[in-house]
């Protein structure tokens, strides 16, 4: 791992011991009381706060409150056949990131990845160590470290298209994976799931940067209302995190739900798209009018 990967795993430690934080009752701790807990003086810990998702530890520190979850459901609710007209390009997403994808078929799946190779690589990511996987045609997998720790991510990955050629190769996929991660510019995505799979994928990739969806919402979307335990594992398998953005599904009652990498990694990914939604110019343009 190099610098910058070790600095932005450590910058999403200190996200994780805030988070924590706050979840035991310090939710209405100052800076200058959050900084000492962190060991950090309270311009220190403002710089990284900023620098790490681009507002103020203040502002950041009302989307990690347990309750945020239940005000996402509330405020920034998507229905997802509303929002099919308005699909990858909509204007919910914060970045311009363009996202085109291909689905293997289900022949292709049903063979786990055999004559398939896949290249992979670790990366730094705002949400710390990822693994990323790939083919030729774009990204087949993203998975986040910093909860499962390393060796287990790469397993379960690695389990999911057993038959596959594995290659560690990162530069191949580090414009695909940079783009990622900045949410600029574009990214290729290779879907490689059973056809229901596919079909929930795909609806998640209707929902916006900063809003949140439920899985029987999600068995509407795909035509199949009664599926919602279905559902609930497509979203589990998702290979691709972040990118089809399994963790803006969450259940009816606010719960946030299971999340496959660790639910502080899916409360700070909300976190981090809702801060970010928050502090944007399309936001305040909407906000003034």
């Amino acid at each position: 791992m190099n610098i910058e990967a070790r600095e932005n795993t450590y910058h999403y430690g200190v996200m994780r011991r805030a988070i924590e934080l706050i979840d035991d009752g310090g939710g209405d701790l100052t800076l200058e009381q959050l900084a000492a807990r962190m060991d950090m003086s309270p311009a220190h810990f403002q710089r990284l706060f900023s620098a790490w998702v681009g507002v103020s530890p203040k502002r950041y520190q009302q989307y990690l409150r347990l309750g945020h979850a239940k005000a996402l459901l509330r405020d920034r609710f998507t229905t997802l056949q509303a929002s099919h007209a308005v699909g990858l390009s909509g204007s919910g997403r914060l970045h311009d990131l363009f996202l085109r994808w291909e689905a293997m078929s289900p022949g292709e799946y049903a063979r786990k990845g055999d004559g398939l190779r896949i290249f992979w690589g670790w990366f730094d990511s705002p949400f710390g160590l990822a693994l990323v996987m790939g083919t030729e045609k774009g990204i087949c997998g993203l998975a986040f470290a910093v909860e499962t720790g390393a060796e287990p991510a790469m397993a379960d990955m690695r389990a999911r298209w057993p038959q596959a050629e594995f290659v560690e190769d990162p530069a191949v996929l580090r414009p695909l994976a940079d783009a990622a991660f900045a949410q600029k510019g574009e990214t290729a995505l290779h879907m490689i799931g059973a056809p229901l799979q596919i079909k929930v994928w795909e609806a998640l990739l209707r929902v916006p940067s900063g809003h949140v969806t439920t899985y029987s919402e999600l068995a509407q979307a795909i035509g199949s209302p009664r599926a919602v335990r279905a559902v609930g594992t497509a979203v589990g398998r998702n290979p691709v995190s972040w990118l089809i953005p399994c963790h803006r599904a969450l259940r009816k009652s606010g719960a946030l739900g299971g999340y496959h990498w660790g639910l502080p990694v899916k409360r700070a990914m909300l976190a981090y798209e809702a801060a970010r939604d928050e502090d944007s110019p399309a936001h305040e343009a909407r906000a003034a009018g």
